[in-house]
């Protein structure tokens, strides 16, 4: 393509922008379509002018674009916002992605980094396709009709439930274990067993939150393998267990019915665990996903089983049970700062990536294990297998020191927001515009004043 005769101050600048440039650049900037014909000596300079500030924008602006390029088309996500916040300026945009054929794949209004009660500030979210030569002057084009233009790495977020009542829709299972699909499994022969399960696990599929649990009618043979598990678990709690899980399961057996010849019905167990640290337990038909069983202790909600494992294999099963979560689990979510502690990790899991939500789902009784100081980062890394006792344990000095820990850790998970649970509407508040960071520190503001006034009375 020959170069346009441009001369005087304005084509020096012209040439000397345009040389910094790499050829595609060069070839958008001296197209026609950009320069537009010959008309008069005044119309050629005011287009003189506008080439030399279209190529130094372009130039100073190609360092900082982040975008993906694939058979020469460019996909960016731009965010913008209107001048003067007018409507009218958005029609102005949108035809500089018509002017330059990019293909808009999705366009959506987002609250601003600006917004504030009086005054809501909106800004625009687009990713497009256009051809990679013309990205650069796309770029600037736009940068004259709006406000704040940038681009950015739009980071996909998991969803994942706000409102308690969500959970409803945290039921993917974890099929592999199942007696039905397992040739492994213990119950996989056992026509009679697998008809019982199914029966336990509808009680599950069909609950929905705010329902009573219903109860379970528990037959001899599964109150006899319940039996040998809780007698056997029990002769080793006063050597092996911690003073918080001893003292919970003490409390467990004189109000939730635990004993060796009763199995405890998910419904009481809920409502103490609800009085104690503000725990509560859902019925759940298998293992759960570590997504959905994460984001359920986000809200203080353990999902637990109510079937029992088959009796030929009493001392290992391949998935949990409610001998496995009834005492295994529970009676440390009756210690407060190990509540707190579980729902640490569950808000952390809350539009975590993959990775991130492998590494949250990892965290003896043989002289075989290691035992390291236990540290998140390590631990988080660690493998899991079902099949013994694991080869690694990790031991912190105390819960308090573990919920420190893992805190620091969870600071780390990278998201583009924050999450705080309210307590009042069982409701995640995701934190991640100014507005309603304000409004969750004057919460924090009365509760410190409430405090505060606790210690003048009692000084």
């Amino acid at each position: 393509m020959p170069t346009p005769n441009i001369s005087g101050s304005a084509g020096k600048s012209f040439r000397r922008a345009v040389s910094e440039l790499d050829p595609k650049q060069a070839e958008a900037i001296l197209s026609p379509r950009f320069l537009g014909r010959r008309q008069s000596l005044i119309e050629d300079a005011r287009k003189e002018r506008e080439a030399a500030a279209a190529a130094a924008e372009a130039a100073e602006c190609s360092d900082s674009l982040v975008f993906e390029e694939k058979d020469g088309k460019a996909i960016v996500n731009l965010l913008f916002s209107l001048k003067g916040n007018k409507p009218s300026s958005l029609s102005r945009t949108l035809k500089v992605f018509e002017t330059f054929e990019a293909k808009i794949q999705h366009l959506e209004t987002r609250l601003g980094k600006k917004t504030s009660s009086s005054a809501p500030d909106v800004e625009y979210f687009v990713r497009c396709e256009v051809h990679r030569s013309d990205l650069n002057t796309l770029m600037s084009s736009i940068k004259r009709v709006s406000e704040d233009v940038r681009t950015t790495k739009e980071i996909k977020v998991h969803w994942f439930p706000t409102k308690i009542s969500e959970l409803d829709k945290c039921h993917h299972l974890v099929t592999k274990f199942d007696p039905d699909l397992d040739l492994d499994h213990p119950g996989f022969s056992d026509q009679e067993y697998r008809k019982r399960r199914k029966m336990i696990a509808d009680i599950a599929f069909n609950y929905k939150h705010g329902d009573l649990i219903p109860r379970v009618e528990y037959l001899p043979e599964e109150i006899a393998t319940w039996k040998e598990v809780y007698s056997t678990l029990k002769s080793l709690y006063p050597t092996h267990a911690c003073k918080e899980h001893l003292d919970a399961f003490h409390l467990l057996e004189t109000h939730c019915g635990y004993s060796e010849d009763n199995i405890p019905q998910l419904q009481d167990v809920s409502c103490f665990l609800r009085e104690r640290t503000g725990f509560q337990l859902r019925p759940v038909a298998g293992l759960l996903s570590a997504r959905d069983f994460l984001s359920s202790l986000a809200f203080r909600v353990f999902q637990c089983t109510q079937y029992i494992r088959h009796a030929s294999s009493p001392m290992h099963s391949p998935e949990p049970d409610c001998c496995h979560e009834l005492l295994g689990h529970v009676p440390m979510l009756a210690d407060k700062t190990f509540a707190q502690f579980s729902q640490d990790i569950g808000l952390a899991s809350l539009g975590a990536t993959d990775e991130e939500i492998e590494k949250l789902a990892t965290h003896s009784l043989s002289d075989e294990p290691e035992v390291r100081p236990f540290d998140p980062d390590e631990a988080a890394l660690q493998p899991y297998q079902d099949q013994n006792y694991q080869p690694v344990y990790f031991v912190s000095e105390s819960f308090f020191d573990a919920k420190a820990k893992l805190r620091n850790y969870a600071s780390r998970i990278k998201r583009p927001f924050a999450v705080r649970y309210d307590p009042y509407t069982l409701s995640i508040e995701v934190l991640d515009t100014p507005i309603r960071i304000q409004s969750s520190l004057e919460e924090l503001r009365d509760e410190l004043q409430t405090l505060t006034n606790a210690l003048n009375i009692l000084s």
